[in-house]
């Protein structure tokens, strides 16, 4: 496509925002009617919808019978907090981050919790290496990158027999991605990524030895009541019964439910991460054989299949950020794909989210959109 001319096709959905991120298929909002709006998230029909977001979150993840599942307040971040301020501070910590996300978890072990972490970083677009983690110390990761679109590749490299706990952020993971649960003692993640959820709310997976950790240890700070697991040092199982710490959306958690039926229907977790391989593999097979864009990520292995980091190669190109930005800029201005900007901390390109909800088709029209914003770009700079 060597001129400017507008691309036929067009995505149906624009929506490529990495979170919060596209609503299901088909979404409208007569498929809320039956939230209890106005009624205590305490009364039965409260607690009954809280309850069913649990089991199909279990059904629909293959989270195993023994672990437990919390609705928690303050998102992904809530969730992944709460955990790091109960369990965290009885044996050394390693923490690993590769993107700003993981660097905002170095900063709480460091800076808040003073506790004594080894770090591991990498570079955008890399990941660190797992073989050199000391998994008898506890370890804090995120199993997917949302601004580095590098991923985990398996568990294979977390021993079974590890002495310390695992906590795996996996807010772009969960619902795309295949969690190896007997390898993870805690794993936390967002409603509004991979299913297309509202922010605000958490979800909180504990293991049997994450629970054992709780019932067995006090942390040597104090703990607002927000993150509170135990009582008399046994664990608050309520809150892994639909009791949530504190008042939850009814409204948003119908909105949940309504995702969670929608992977049941399609068959769960399976098809959810064929569904998002399909999308990745429509970028990345578009540019395949392109000189002037290529992926973030650099280990085909660790790339992610949710968000799709890409980066500007033309050498012809003198300020990556600001031409980066008019492109995004030039995306939306063309209603084809909103919010489709690299992360602020990231390396200057775009960010296109291929999470589960969104249709293969969307992004393969949305490619030569890019190209066609890439050449209009390049020709109004001269």
């Amino acid at each position: 496509m060597k001129d400017l001319t507008i691309p036929a096709a067009r995505p149906v959905n624009p929506r490529f925002s990495s979170g919060p991120c596209a609503k299901i298929p088909h979404y409208n909002l007569d498929m809320l009617s039956d939230a209890p709006l106005g009624r205590s998230h305490r009364a039965a029909i409260g607690k009954a919808k809280l309850a069913e977001a649990i089991d199909l979150t279990r059904e629909v993840l293959g989270v195993p019978d023994d672990y437990r599942i919390g609705i928690v307040p303050g998102s992904d971040t809530g969730a992944v907090e709460m955990a790091m301020w109960t369990l965290l501070g009885v044996r050394p910590v390693e923490m690993l981050a590769w993107e700003s996300f993981g660097e905002g978890w170095v900063t709480d072990a460091v800076k808040q919790l003073k506790l004594d972490a080894t770090v591991r970083k990498a570079d955008y677009g890399h990941i660190v290496d797992f073989a050199q983690v000391d998994f008898d110390k506890d370890v804090v990761f995120t199993w997917n990158g949302t601004t580095s679109g590098v991923r985990v590749p398996n568990g294979d490299a977390i021993p079974a027999d590890r002495a310390g706990l695992t906590l795996c952020d996996a807010t772009s993971a969960a619902f795309a991605m295949d969690l190896p649960w007997d390898k993870l003692d805690v794993v936390t993640f967002s409603w509004q990524k991979v299913l297309g959820g509202e922010g605000a709310h958490g979800m909180l997976i504990l293991s049997p030895r994450a629970v054992e950790r709780l019932e067995t240890y006090t942390p040597a700070w104090p703990l607002p009541k927000i993150f509170r697991l135990t009582k008399g040092g046994k664990l608050i199982e309520g809150i892994f019964k639909g009791e949530t710490i504190n008042t939850p959306s009814m409204l948003a958690v119908e909105d949940y439910l309504v995702a969670l039926k929608w992977a049941q229907s399609l068959g769960g977790v399976r098809a959810l991460i064929a569904r998002a391989d399909a999308n990745a593999a429509a970028v990345r097979d578009f540019i395949a054989d392109k000189d002037w864009i290529a992926d973030l990520a650099q280990d085909p292995a660790t790339a992610s299949n949710t968000s799709v980091c890409l980066r500007f190669t033309d050498p012809a190109i003198t300020d990556g950020a600001a031409f980066a930005k008019a492109v995004a800029k030039r995306l939306e201005k063309e209603g084809v794909a909103l919010d489709a900007g690299a992360y602020r901390d990231a390396p200057a390109g775009l960010r296109i989210w291929c999470g589960s909800t969104v249709e293969t088709s969307d992004v393969a029209a949305l490619m030569p959109w890019i190209e066609w914003a890439y050449r209009a770009e390049l020709a109004a700079q001269g």
